[in-house]
């Protein structure tokens, strides 16, 4: 814990303007980024004495060991740093709104040929119309459902919508009548683009013109006795009135606004906006966030306007925006928003009529959400820290291990050794510092020799961040940092800016999956680096037993400790991530193919070769010649392939298990060469998992 005065700005340095500031701890990493009118004066409020500051102010100053500030010109431009700095660092201290990427949206591709109408989740791309967000898909697919008897606009995937193109036959929506059906050109492009854009329109909220018009071509169709085209019509007119009623008018102005409401007590906030546009709600949404430091309503209102607003451009940004309490001051956000609009916007407190009564409804919401958040969250937060507590004592520790790394290694009889490291941060996972290695400095089996590699490894590169900022006095040179990646040493680390490294914070508790030896192992890697304060544990499976260093017995944890079951956790996670990775390495094996090892080809050229000749055994009996007459490859290339492949022996026939048929034709092909490989020796009928998209991340090669 350090002394706020430690790091104190001396009076005169700090600018009397406005600006950003940032506190950072001592591994230089941005725990909270701030903006003010006046630096020296907001500054000055953290430095006081510690008895007079909110328990969770006290708490950052505290945790950070330095401070540093941007001048800029204007509130505004103070505004957009702040906002960038919080989407860039995302400091621990900070106020942030869980985010709502998993709403559902309603959405338009305007920027393909044919426009498709679908659900949609997570960022928001150019060129794509949305409404929303929703509650739930279903009720977008029921609405949509709805609309298109009136406009049959496209629905189906890519993939379909190619296959019915060259079948020359629509999927089952074009022949019931609710899909216009361009992929047979039952429409063009144009007509088909204008369905598209008059289905965004109905959306968004331009109903009166639709309805009106198809009206008139009822009582015309009527009049000229057409009895199944008016009654057809009247349908379409039912259809788009009940659509319409899924959104009940609130504002009978047909106002475009949005309406964000908090509810607050000492500790957390909840947030609850609602989307009204023309007049109808079409969409809400709600976050809750703790409430870093003592911070007004106004404040809250601001961070919440930044997370809403901060990636939106043009008419996502209404017309008027209702909030329960201004910014103070007001003017710069007022003016942030009219750049994000591109015109002007409203921001104002809500006084009398339908706009105050509709403000009370979603502060209800507000005050609801806040309430459930709380039950649940009481349960959670208690267990958690009654299990961090039992895992020092248990352990003997001197605190609660806030940060604990968990490390398994995975491979197969031998095969493809590889290690995971898992993060846990306050009991929960912190998946964007999960990290993978590949085990270099040996052939074969050995879990312990693993072990003791991977943890070197990782804390050589701790101690290579310490002795780049003069931390670390006695260390070893570094070198594993930029060991097998192509890079220098210390290029990992070379990011002075806060934002997160690799390896660079050293947890309080190391968890290896293992017993005894594994335990030895990794505290033997700690003691030859030095490392003296990083306590080890290991939990075996048979019996789930503790080992710690040193200890001939185990600690025995009982069955109903939550301390036990968060090390159950830990461990569980480390072994699910080290076996993805280690069937992603083995997957890869089995595809190889001859043409990898051909100098110079790239893998364009090496599809171009399979597609034209079928397979690499009848790309081995080629001339070349033959081999030439594949686009892009010219005479030296030919001769190299034909080279490489005589030098190779054929594989093996695949053989059909079944029958004993020897399958000549596909013995050879890059897809099938390997039998059944696609499923774990030790699993039989397990398909090979390709991993998540976020375990690939850190990956050390």
């Amino acid at each position: 814990m350090a002394d706020p005065s430690s790091y104190r700005p001396k009076p005169g340095q700090i600018p009397d303007s406005p600006g950003v500031y940032r506190f950072r701890d001592e591994h230089r990493r941005v725990i909270y980024v701030g903006k003010a009118k006046s630096l020296r004066q907001r500054l000055a409020n953290y430095f006081q004495d510690l008895a007079g500051l909110h328990p969770r102010t006290r708490t950052m100053v505290t945790t950070a060991a330095s401070v540093e500030w941007t001048v800029v010109s204007t509130e505004v431009e103070a505004l957009q740093l702040e906002y960038s700095w919080i989407k860039e660092y995302d400091p621990r201290f900070n106020v942030k709104y869980r985010d709502d990427k998993s709403y559902p949206y309603l959405a338009v591709t305007m920027n393909e040929e044919y426009p498709r109408v679908q659900v949609m989740r997570g960022q928001k791309r150019k060129g794509v119309r949305y409404f929303g967000p929703y509650g739930h898909a279903w009720a977008i697919r029921d609405t949509v459902d709805l609309l298109l008897r009136v406009f049959p606009v496209r629905t189906c995937s890519a993939g379909v919508f190619k296959n019915a193109a060259r079948t020359g036959r629509p999927c089952l929506l074009g022949y019931i009548g609710k899909c216009s059906a361009p992929c047979v050109g039952r429409v063009t492009a144009e007509e088909h683009r204008e369905l598209a854009d008059e289905f965004s329109d109905f959306m968004a909220g331009r109903t009166g013109t639709y309805i009106r018009r198809l009206e008139q071509r009822m009582t015309e169709a009527a009049e000229d006795m057409e009895y199944e085209r008016a009654a057809r019509l009247r349908d379409d007119i039912e259809a788009l009135r009940k659509a319409m009623e899924k959104s009940a008018v609130v504002l009978a102005d047909a106002t475009d606004a949005d309406l964000i409401a908090v509810a607050e007590d000492e500790l957390e906030a909840a947030v609850q906006i609602f989307h009204v546009r023309g007049g109808r709600v079409r969409g809400q949404r709600g976050w809750v966030t703790d409430k870093v430091e003592e911070i007004t309503t106004g404040a809250l209102v601001e961070h919440a306007l930044q997370q809403l607003y901060g990636e939106e451009k043009g008419d996502s940004v209404p017309k008027e925006v209702l909030v329960p309490a201004l910014p103070d001051p007001v003017e710069p956000v007022q003016e942030w928003l009219a750049e994000r609009r591109g015109s002007g916007v409203s921001l104002r407190i809500p006084q009398r009529g339908d706009k105050k009564a509709l403000m009370e409804t979603v502060q209800r919401n507000a005050q609801q959400s806040l309430m459930l958040h709380k039950t649940k969250r009481a349960s959670d937060l208690t267990t958690r820290s009654r299990a961090l507590e039992e895992i020092a004592e248990a352990l003997d520790l001197d605190s609660a291990p806030l940060r604990i790394e968990c490390y398994d290694i995975s491979h197969l009889q031998g095969d493809d050794v590889v290690a995971s490291m898992v993060v846990f941060e306050d009991g929960l996972q912190r998946k964007s510092e999960y990290r993978r290695f590949q085990i270099k400095g040996f052939e074969g089996q050995d879990d312990v020799r693993s072990m003791h590699e991977v943890i070197g490894r990782r804390f050589k590169r701790y101690i290579a961040e310490k002795e780049k900022t003069g931390e670390w006095a006695d260390g070893t040179d570094g070198q594993e940092s930029g060991r097998g990646t192509g890079r220098e040493p210390g290029d990992d680390l070379k990011d002075d800016e806060g934002r997160p490294k690799r390896f660079a914070y050293p947890p309080q508790l190391v968890v290896v999956d293992g017993g005894q030896p594994q335990v030895a192992a990794a505290q033997r890697a700690l003691d030859e680096l030095g490392i003296d304060d990083i306590a080890v544990c290991g939990l075996a499976k048979r019996l789930e037993e503790v080992w710690v260093p040193g200890e001939d017995d185990p600690v025995i944890l009982p069955r109903t400790s939550e301390g036990l079951y968060l090390l159950q956790r830990v461990r569980d996670e480390a072994h699910r991530f080290a076996i993805t990775y280690q069937r992603v390495k083995r997957a890869k094996r089995f595809r190889a193919s001859p043409l990898d090892d051909v100098p110079g080809l790239g893998e364009a050229r090496k599809q171009a070769l399979i597609k034209h000749f079928g397979s690499v055994k009848k790309l081995r009996s080629a001339t070349i010649d033959q081999i030439r007459e594949v686009p892009g490859i010219g005479q030296k290339t030919a001769e190299t392939i034909a080279v490489a492949l005589a030098q190779t022996a054929p594989a093996a026939p695949a053989v059909n298990t079944a029958t004993g048929e020897i399958m000549d034709d596909t013995a050879d092909t890059p897809d099938t060469q390997d039998g059944a490989s696609g499923t774990r020796a030790d699993a039989p009928g397990e398909p090979v998992a390709a991993g998540a998209p976020d375990e690939r991340r850190g990956q050390e090669k």
